[in-house]
């Protein structure tokens, strides 16, 4: 049972083109009404569906807090209590979360919601095999989800889930202590990112948003029954993009990935659960589906008063920042990724495939540079570099024979491998806007942007990566026994990017 991250189920590959020859009246059981003001105000100014202003007025206090209205519809007692932490941005309200409201000892349960107060597909939609059509190939599970979301909100305070959708306007996405996603920053915003691999991932991300977005109207048609209780227009003429790209992206921010459960209930909505728990690449407690509802067993002892942690998954900060905003210092599944590919002109280049792929690797071959484990990384590349040096036929023949990924190198190859292995993280390095001791400075100042300190805090820890790869290929280097040695030629060099 884990909270997974959701990158590596959404790569948002191409939707197949749909015609809709039938859009001028595509649901004869619905009058069209006018697109509700609510939900018209602009990208900085909404989360959920996209309020004009965040909800929690004094209107609400019917409604009690979230815990109070689960509570009365079937919250057990729990051992937790929300409170308030002060936004970063004072034009938004206090971000809420969870606290222990006892001691708890290691291995206790927190808290258990049942069923009945979790979103999932199943609840959603009504049925499995709609929701597997839907999910296959068609539509995230994220966008079905950011879409039922919307058209209850909608529905305003008749809706069951008001509470719910009324504290996520509040979070806008953010966690505790976190800023919102780079999906939803600005283009200069995002130039704090230049340098890092993050920012393309970023823009790959928000592409791929915009690709389920234009596929929204097929669960209008393929889930007819669902949409029965709402009124309103198909989904792209109800919603504009950058409102399902809000909702989207708060969805992402606190979708829960349950596991040994059937796929229409794996990617779930918990109230309490996340952003309201606070994450850490340290801790093992997940969230889990055991008998009708959805617990939480916390990994270690906490003392009333104190935040309850959830683990996040093993996540790189790139990850966790497009997720969810934040970056952890102290995360061992920090990574970065080094792509090496044997040239494909190169005479040899089929004779050199059939020994990586011999040694349990690709001609274009993926190297994850992990946080405290860069020398074993730089390692682990050196045979790989050193096979793309080879260019004399008959050395070529004493590889193919041999037993392992060894390579007859003399001191001028091994040379020329280290350095462009160097000069490979010297250039990565370049790309970024700003050096380490800048870095530093910058996030001494308590005045700082929080985008900027939370994206300054990535390309840091990604600088030093870098700066730990290029160490331990400098000490490569200087144990060479001549210096003097001018590095070979090679034509057929493997390309790193």
């Amino acid at each position: 049972m884990e909270l997974t991250c959701l990158h590596n189920k959404f790569n948002f590959p191409s939707l197949p083109h749909l015609s809709r020859p039938f859009f001028k009246n595509p649901n004869p059981r619905v009058f069209p009404r006018k697109i509700n003001i609510l939900f018209l105000a602009s990208a900085s100014d909404t989360a959920v569906a996209s309020s004009i202003k965040e909800l929690g007025s004094k209107k609400d206090d019917e409604f009690g807090d979230l815990k109070s209205w689960m509570h009365r519809n079937g919250l057990p007692r729990c051992k937790v209590v929300l409170n308030e932490s002060t936004s970063h941005d004072e034009k938004h309200m206090p971000v809420h979360y969870v606290v222990a409201s006892d001691d708890l000892p290691a291995g206790d349960v927190a808290f258990s919601v049942p069923n009945s107060l979790v979103v999932t597909l199943e609840r959603v939609l009504g049925n499995e095999t709609v929701a597997e059509l839907l999910t296959t190939n068609k539509l995230s599970e994220l966008a079905c989800l950011a879409l039922y979301l919307m058209y209850e909100k909608k529905q305003g305070k008749k809706s069951f889930w008001y509470p719910y959708i009324r504290e996520l306007d509040r979070q806008r996405g953010r966690g505790q202590l976190a800023v919102e996603s780079p999906l939803l920053w600005s283009e200069e915003e995002l130039a704090y990112l230049t340098g890092s691999p993050t920012k393309a991932e970023v823009l790959e991300r928000a592409e791929g948003i915009k690709r389920e977005y234009d596929e929204l109207d097929t669960v209008w048609f393929m889930a007819g029954s669902l949409f029965q209780q709402y009124p309103y227009d198909i989904p792209t003429e109800a919603f504009p993009f950058e409102i399902f790209k809000q909702a989207f992206v708060a969805v992402q921010s606190c979708v829960v990935h349950l596991q040994k459960v059937p796929l229409a209930q794996r990617f779930a909505l918990v109230p309490l659960g996340p952003p309201l728990l606070a994450y850490r690449s340290n801790c093992k407690a997940m969230l889990s589906a055991v008998n009708g509802a959805v617990e939480l067993v916390v990994d270690r002892a906490c003392k009333a008063g104190e935040p309850i942690v959830v683990w996040c998954g093993p996540q790189p900060n790139s990850k966790l920042l497009i997720n969810y905003g934040f970056v952890d210092d102290d995360n061992s599944y920090d990574r970065l990724v080094v792509e090496a590919a044997l040239n494909t002109e190169d005479p040899q280049y089929q004779d050199k495939r059939l020994v990586v792929q011999r040694n349990g690797k690709l001609s274009v071959q993926v190297f994850h540079v992990y946080a405290g484990k860069e020398k074993e990384a730089v390692f682990d590349m050196l045979p790989y570099l050193r096979l793309g040096y080879v260019s004399d036929p008959s050395e070529m023949q004493s590889v193919l024979s041999s037993q392992g990924p060894v390579c007859p190198v003399s001191p001028c190859m091994e040379r020329a491998v280290r350095d462009q292995l160097a000069d490979y993280f010297n250039r990565r390095l370049a790309g970024y806007l700003t050096t380490l001791n800048e870095d530093e400075s910058l996030l001494s100042d308590p005045n700082l942007n929080p985008r900027r300190r939370v994206a300054t805090e990535l390309v840091r820890l990604e600088k030093k990566i870098l700066h730990a790869c290029l160490q331990a290929t400098t000490e490569l280097i200087d144990e060479l026994p001549d210096h003097t040695v001018s590095p070979c030629p090679a034509p057929y060099a493997p390309l790193l990017k």
